[in-house]
């Protein structure tokens, strides 16, 4: 497998290529589609911020199908991969190079979301015009399979188009497949979500460094675990991924730390849905921790977890101490009737600001995700209790998204049972754009209310507040700085979600979605030149403001004894002095349910010396 992973042959053109030494050539082609703008062009980077896991995972399981020979010892299997958002994909090399190969091969769009999904259509149907085998998997594909009664007109379009649906993982499963393909014998369809495979001893998730070099930090990625226990009717996971949660060991990590940082990758972002929920944390933790010691390599790491993590013992110590600098945390709202409706009793208010305040003091900078367009909101509420937020809770960064019936979700299965309408444009999908209705707000109140929401959080003042406590613990300033350009600027500059974000934007214009008219090259290259100078310029003047505000901040009389309510020492008058704990009779039903576990709790504590006496004494 090292052998593998470690052969280099990459050109600007072929992002990796990977192959035996003779015989006949099997041609791989591993895309991760991006999705389009309102414009309906691609959005793509120069250097993209988030790496793809799925393209990792197949990548890698790839690579142990080569060393295995799956194919036989006769067949070259020749793969390369591309992430759309950080490449500019070369389909008419492909296409040629396929011909020329008498397109013995296959073409997978691998990890499609919902919104990728129009997108990766339009790659598949240049491919499918030229007799080339296609095949999709990802979320949207496994989330409709897995929900629906019946197969969507969008993946009933893909079959009609003659592509290959696959459901599911790949572990175990991707020689199948390849198999099939070089008999030029697809199936329709496979659907492996019945059977979802094991973590431990699994192939290695890797992508080459001339890959991650497209990512902005050079940050790889990887799984350690797959599944949630918890409920949310919003999310995708539970039902894709499934409610048991599966796991890779401390070897299997040390493994793929060992085979990126030969290659001089240490930053990684770890996408499980919540890391505080695998049972090999600690395990793991350990591992990292020696492996950093050992080896005297500095190692950052990114991760997701939920906001109970904090109770439990040594979690946020070890994971600060095997170089967690970034943690996401969902804290998707602060009214528990909000919560209540989308099944997230996981969130418990009254522990938000000990959670926060125990990864603030291993100086971990904290960004929560934030939904809005529950039931209950109104634009006055949403604006409200923002405003709490940004008083009471000490986070680093907050990121909104529109509460949205993903395909995959509860939410989406029971509004399609249900006949509601949604948009069926799976484009819009991205958690930005509205796609049903709702309660109170009209489409276009609650989408002016999710762009009001990002200058509410990052106004002047209150970056400000964020950089003042930064300069007296938690993360630093100037990353406290940086990332508040990256998040607020996206939205700002690009009107993205800094998810979708990347460091200067590309923008081709025969790469427009299918259906849409191509521009004259003489009215798109000189629109789009100036679009990119004035957004460049924009973003710089907004660099410049933020630095020089942080230099005042940093030279301000005693900022060393700045203090604030959201970052004083957690206390129990908070919930009576507190207006997150008094706003709303959920939020102080909340705090009287908080209180009477806490006194269940200590009761028990106080009981268990007395009866463990009497038991010594009998």
């Amino acid at each position: 497998m090292l052998r593998s992973m470690t052969a280099s042959a990459s050109s600007s053109t072929a992002p990796a290529a990977i192959g035996a030494a003779s015989g006949e050539r099997f041609l791989l082609e591993l895309i991760k589609p991006s999705h389009y703008d309102d414009d309906g062009y691609v959005i793509q980077w120069y250097r993209a911020f988030i790496p793809s896991n799925s393209l990792s995972a197949i990548y890698g399981i790839t690579l142990d199908a080569i060393e295995r020979n799956v194919l036989g010892d006769d067949v070259e299997i020749d793969v390369r991969a591309y992430d759309e958002t950080a490449t500019i994909v070369p389909i008419r090399q492909i296409i040629r190079r396929f011909g020329k190969n008498d397109n013995c091969g296959l073409v997978c769009l691998v990890g499609v979301q919902s919104n990728q999904f129009p997108r990766a259509l339009d790659i598949a149907r240049q491919f499918r015009a030229h007799g080339i085998q296609v095949a999709v998997g990802g979320f949207h594909a496994s989330g409709c399979l897995a929900m629906l009664p019946e197969m969507p007109p969008d993946l009933k379009q893909a079959l009609d188009m003659g592509l290959t649906l696959f459901a599911g993982e790949a572990e175990g499963r991707l020689g199948q497949v390849l198999s099939d393909a070089y008999q030029r014998r697809l199936e329709p369809v496979y659907n492996f979500m019945s059977d979802l495979p094991g973590m431990t001893n699994q192939p290695t998730p890797f992508l080459p460094v001339e890959m991650v070099k497209r990512y902005g930090g050079r940050r790889g990625c990887f799984d350690a675990g797959r599944g949630c226990p918890f409920t949310c009717s919003f999310c995708t996971i539970i039902n894709v991924q499934g409610r048991k949660s599966r796991f890779r060991d401390a070897d299997d990590i040390e493994r793929l730390l060992q085979v990126n940082v030969e290659q001089g990758v240490k930053r990684f972002f770890v996408t499980d849905d919540n890391f505080a929920r695998n049972k090999n944390w600690e395990a793991i933790f350990d591992r990292i921790i020696e492996y950093r010691e050992r080896e005297k390599v500095k190692l950052s790491f990114m991760l997701q977890v939920d906001t109970l993590c904090h109770k439990i013992p040594n979690f946020i110590e070890k994971a600060a101490k095997a170089g967690c600098s970034q943690v996401f945390i969902g804290l998707e709202n602060i009214n528990p009737d909000n919560l209540k409706s989308a099944h997230k009793g996981q969130n418990k208010i009254t522990e938000y600001r000990r959670m926060l305040q125990a990864w603030r003091e291993h100086k971990v900078l904290t960004y929560c995700g934030y939904i809005l367009g529950f039931p209950g909101d109104t634009p006055a509420s949403i604006e409200r209790e923002l405003e709490i937020v940004k008083r009471e809770l000490p986070i680093d960064l907050l990121e909104f998204f529109i509460l949205t019936p993903l395909p995959g979700s509860a939410d989406h299965r029971d509004l399609y049972n249900q006949g509601v309408w949604m948009d069926p444009d799976m484009n819009k999908y991205d958690l930005e754009h509205i796609t049903t209705g709702h309660a109170t707000m009209s489409a276009e109140d609650l989408q002016a209310v999710y762009q009001r929401a990002w200058d509410i959080y990052y106004s002047p003042d209150h970056v400000r507040t964020l950089l003042r406590r930064a300069a007296v613990g938690g993360a630093r300033p100037s990353k406290v700085m940086a990332m508040v350009l990256w998040f607020h600027g996206s939205l700002l500059f690009e009107k993205l979600h800094p998810l979708q974000s990347g460091l200067f934007r590309r923008k081709v214009r025969t790469q427009r979605r299918f259906g849409l008219p191509r521009v004259n090259p003489l009215v798109f290259y000189p629109v789009r030149a100036w679009e990119f100078t004035v957004t460049s310029l924009r973003l710089y003047l907004y660099y410049r403001r933020l630095r020089r505000m942080q230099m005042e901040v940093l030279a301000e009389p005693g900022i060393e004894n700045y203090t604030d309510i959201a970052i004083a020492p957690v206390s129990d008058d908070d919930t009576e002095s507190l207006e997150m704990f008094q706003v709303s009779d959920a939020a102080r039903a909340a705090v009287k349910k908080a209180k009477n576990l806490s006194r269940i709790i200590e009761k028990a504590r106080a009981e268990i010396p007395v009866k463990v006496s009497r038991r010594a004494a009998g």
